[in-house]
């Protein structure tokens, strides 16, 4: 009796099916033991200038060691190192976690904890040191404005060209072509070469490129803060469908902790390129925002989450209860000193003050142009002092983010977000021993209450 091979569709089917009946994994995202270190370059301080008196045999030798340095580096693979000293920074050190099917992951920290360079390494753009990266499933990352973009196509051409980084078929790119440009907003300006955009509209349509073209993980770093508030929440509603609905993973890294915690499930804090907490998003922004110095007294010199022109910089802040004591209490006083150091002249400057509360997000803002002060053209060092008098917040833990401002030309001139906290207690006896409940709010608002009798009603 002649053995019948079955047919090739016969055996694909056979195939299918044997692997679609194996147990399917929900982790899609799988991070051990990640570490990864850059070369940092130093010069000594004879060779920024800081000696009287440097020989011409001494820089010749230096420059000589330094070229025998870097061709010893070529040799063996090794990363080249401007100056003459290097030193070894570890942007991650041993990172573990896992990422669910259809999980919103929100990573928080402050700049240089080493967000960026975890993204980078997720997006394999950049090779770890260290530690290994499974990924299951198709990457889609949106890092930096008009990443994979050509400034000379235009917004069709370059829809085209993105998806096919992104690793889409021309015949995907097609099918959703229309809903991208919809969702980006640019019809008019579709066959515009992009060197012409604004931040906003590279936003926009990287943003709309990376979101419809179907990837199993999206990577969203903090790019949507370039786009205006109707855009970002387009786009928070989209990831919200990206995870819900299509069951697809969302890494988002933000500093707007309110987004998080709407968006995020889970979030991961990152301090010195290490996980100090995985958790629900309330308990890690809780202990990202506790990272902020406490105190009456803080130096802000060397403050590195800012945003500065370097035309002032804001080089202390202090608080106090308006009686040079450090307990603050509901409905009392408030005072704040900010010491500000001009390098150049500012003319009209805007000095202002943001209270925010425990999640980040902003409670009130006080501003010296309310209280009609002009200060004409600004410079050396001077002290900005704001009273809050009968202040109204209810108990809790609120930071300060001190800044000014350019009153012409409306830029931010120096702001240091978030660099000092302070708490307001309960005060027994106050407002007729109010009741405080939290989720009443963060300002309590003094009122005036009369009751007047009702008319009758004749039919």
């Amino acid at each position: 009796m002649r053995y019948a091979w079955p047919s090739r569709a016969t055996l694909a089917k056979t195939v299918v099916n044997s692997i679609s009946s194996l147990p399917r994994s929900d982790t899609v995202i799988s991070v051990e033991d990640l570490s990864k270190s850059y070369l940092v370059g130093h010069n000594s301080p004879a060779d920024q200038g800081y000696t009287r008196y440097t020989a011409l045999r001494d820089v010749i030798g230096q420059q000589a060691r330094n070229i025998a340095r870097n061709v010893a580096n070529i040799v063996r693979g090794r990363q080249l190192v401007l100056g003459c000293q290097g030193e070894e920074f570890w942007a991650l050190k041993n990172v573990s976690f896992e990422v669910k099917r259809g999980e919103v992951l929100g990573i928080i920290g402050r700049n240089g904890a080493g967000k960026s360079t975890l993204l980078k390494i997720l997006s394999r753009i950049t090779e770890p040191t260290r530690g290994r990266v499974v990924l299951r499933g198709r990457v889609a990352s949106l890092l930096e404005v008009g990443t994979g973009f050509h400034p000379e196509l235009t917004g069709r051409e370059n829809i085209y060209l993105n998806g096919a980084i992104l690793g889409m078929t021309r015949a995907e790119i097609r099918r959703k072509f229309d809903e991208i440009v919809m969702f980006a907003e640019i019809e008019k300006f579709l066959d515009t070469p992009v060197k012409h955009y604004s931040s906003g509209m590279y936003v926009r349509l990287a943003f709309a490129v990376a979101a419809h073209l179907e990837p199993e993980i999206l990577i969203v770093d903090e790019v949507l803060a370039v786009g205006d508030a109707e855009f970002q929440n387009k786009c928070i509603g989209k990831m919200n469908s990206v995870a819900a609905v299509e069951g697809r993973t969302v890494l988002f890294v933000s500093h707007n902790m309110a987004v998080v915690q709407h968006l995020c499930e889970r979030a991961i804090l990152l301090r010195n390129g290490s996980i100090v907490c995985d958790d629900v998003p309330q308990m890690a922004i809780s202990r990202y925002l506790s990272d902020a110095v406490a105190g009456c007294l803080i130096e802000l010199e060397d403050w590195a989450d800012r945003t500065t022109t370097g035309e002032a910089c804001i080089t202390k802040l202090e608080w106090d209860d308006g009686h040079n004591g450090t307990s603050l209490s509901f409905g009392g006083d408030l005072r704040v000193r900010i010491h500000i150091r001009f390098n150049t002249p500012v003319t009209n400057p805007i000095i202002g003050v943001i209270i925010h509360d425990s999640t980040g997000v902003p409670v009130s803002n006080v501003q010296s142009i309310h209280d009609g002060l002009y200060i004409g053209t600004a410079s050396n060092q001077l002290v900005f002092e704001a009273y809050l008098p009968n202040l109204a917040l209810y108990p809790g833990r609120y930071l300060l983010s001190p800044w000014i401002t350019d009153s012409a030309l409306h830029r931010d001139i120096d702001f240091p977000r978030m660099c000092a906290t302070f708490d307001v207690h309960p005060a027994p006896g106050k407002f007729g021993d109010l009741k405080l409940q939290q989720e009443w709010g963060k300002v309590f608002l003094p009122s005036k209450w009369k009751v007047h009798r009702a008319e009758p009603e004749y039919v």
